[in-house]
């Protein structure tokens, strides 16, 4: 696995750019959302969910895939996360115990890549476990959204099956981040050795 690097000039790239960008959509989620705002607080999830895909297309297509990218990309769907649960607990308090989880899985991820960026290696790409996951966050919170925009109800079966469809689909990615996560340090101690 290669390590961490940072070049200034990276702080400008395409991907990059739009990764800022998700950032940038974080504060007026929430502001929205806490407004009861939720057309426009769906776009801002919305803008957020495909500028996610788009990122990782351009780094791969201008090939522009950095070492910073690989840092900031995984951290912008954390802060996504945690703002929009935090957003949906204040709304729907009862569901706590599931946002708990994804909050944890969001916090374990975290703990990985800054154990590794300490080791001098550079955390792994998303995996497809990790791209379904992110997907399935985004589809189920924009529905959540678009019903209560539509009928001015939050449907709490709808909103408990998505959240624990979300939170599997965060587990099963948590695990195969952590299967990869053992993987890569047991090479990087069969190097030293």
């Amino acid at each position: 696995m290669d390590s961490w690097s940072f070049k200034p000039r990276d702080l400008v790239t395409v991907p990059n750019l739009i990764t800022f960008f998700r950032f940038v959509l974080v504060p007026p989620f929430v502001y929205f959302f806490i407004n009861e705002q939720f057309l426009l607080a769906g776009i801002m999830i919305g803008l957020s969910g495909l500028s996610d895909c788009f990122d990782g297309f351009f780094a791969r297509k201008l090939n522009q895939v950095t070492s910073l990218g690989k840092i900031l990309d995984p951290i912008a769907d954390k802060v996504t996360l945690v703002a929009v649960a935090v957003c949906m607990v204040i709304y729907i308090p009862s569901i706590l115990p599931i946002m708990l989880v994804l909050v944890g899985k969001e916090f374990l991820m975290l703990l990985g890549g800054f154990i590794m960026l300490l080791r001098k290696m550079t955390p792994p790409p998303a995996n497809i476990f990790g791209k379904i996951a992110t997907l399935v966050f985004y589809f189920v919170i924009s529905l959540i959204i678009f019903i209560k925009i539509v009928t001015g109800e939050e449907y709490m079966p709808v909103v408990i099956i998505g959240l624990i469809l979300v939170a599997a689909a965060m587990l099963l990615a948590l695990v195969q981040y952590a299967v990869m996560f053992v993987k890569i340090n047991r090479e990087k101690n069969n190097a030293k050795a």
